[in-house]
């Protein structure tokens, strides 16, 4: 199979009068796309909409053609669907190998044998083929996020959502992940939150949310340029930016409205991103 294609219309979420999710139309079609913005931005709730976990207020949501309204659609997309929730839940007395193995049948991979490689192959790639017969209980924070990610990967899936992947990961984990993610994006479409700016710096496609509404759809490029001619630095402590930070040669990054004859420096990912977010007035 081909990477997934998503279509969303006017998808609308509420909790309790809350807009967690307000008019969010998509169409994507493989590659890698990072959901970037703050807690609470609405990142999870469009996720597990598109896990078909959570049923939308308003809208409309299609992947591959199947509509995730009639039940028998919604058994299809999840055949075709890995998904990393933020929580993953994990059971502690469980074994490494018998969690994986179970979502692999939940994927209708019914065939014993080539069901166990798969399982065997997903660890591997997670590294963690070695701690097959362990419980889960008797991993650490780090190693459970990349069983999660395992869970995610096992059956090739042509729809990967993973929800803040590389929280609780160290350095050489997320090094990892990132890998994963690169060698997956020209097969599948891949759906990744976060809320820290240089994970989403390796994406072919970055959606800003803020307030439950996408307020940015582009390139990381694109983002970054959003800055141009917004950053700069200077050898004083700057008064009146409210967005500044010194560097290891003592000089200070500022991000706002530049004084006359500044030294304007190449504009970041996260020079953008935080322009457009409004930490920096406009």
């Amino acid at each position: 199979m081909s990477a997934a294609q998503i279509l969303a219309r006017g998808l609308g979420k509420d909790f309790g009068g809350r807009k967690a999710m307000n008019n969010i139309d998509l169409a994507l079609g493989g590659g890698l796309v990072t959901v970037l913005g703050p807690n609470g931005a609405g990142k999870t709730t469009l996720l597990r909409c598109l896990a078909t976990v959570l049923k939308p207020d308003t809208g409309s949501l299609l992947i591959d053609g199947l509509d995730p309204v009639h039940e028998s659609d919604r058994i299809e997309i999840r055949r075709r669907l890995g998904y990393l929730p933020q929580e993953p839940g994990l059971a502690g007395s469980a074994k490494v190998f018998d969690l994986v193995d179970y979502m692999a049948v939940l994927k209708d991979h019914t065939e014993d044998r080539r069901r166990r490689h798969l399982v065997f192959d997903a660890l591997e790639r997670v590294g963690l083929a070695d701690r097959c017969t362990d419980k889960v209980s008797d991993l650490s924070g780090g190693m459970r996020q990349r069983l999660g990610v395992a869970q995610a990967l096992v059956g090739s899936p042509t729809l990967l959502l993973l929800d803040e992947p590389a929280a609780g990961l160290d350095p050489d984990e997320r090094f990892r992940l990132r890998e994963i993610v690169a060698e997956r994006r020209h097969r599948t479409t891949v759906v990744q939150s976060t809320h820290l700016t240089e994970e989403a710096a390796i994406s072919d496609i970055v959606l800003v949310m803020a307030g439950g509404e996408i307020t940015f759809d582009g390139t990381p490029a694109a983002l970054a340029q959003i800055a141009t001619g917004r950053a700069w630095v200077q050898a004083d402590q700057p008064v009146g930016v409210r967005a500044s930070w010194r560097q290891p040669d003592g000089t200070y990054r500022c991000l706002g409205t530049p004084p006359v004859g500044a030294t304007l420096v190449e504009p970041t990912l996260e020079d953008g991103y935080l322009l457009l977010s409004s930490v920096v007035p406009a």
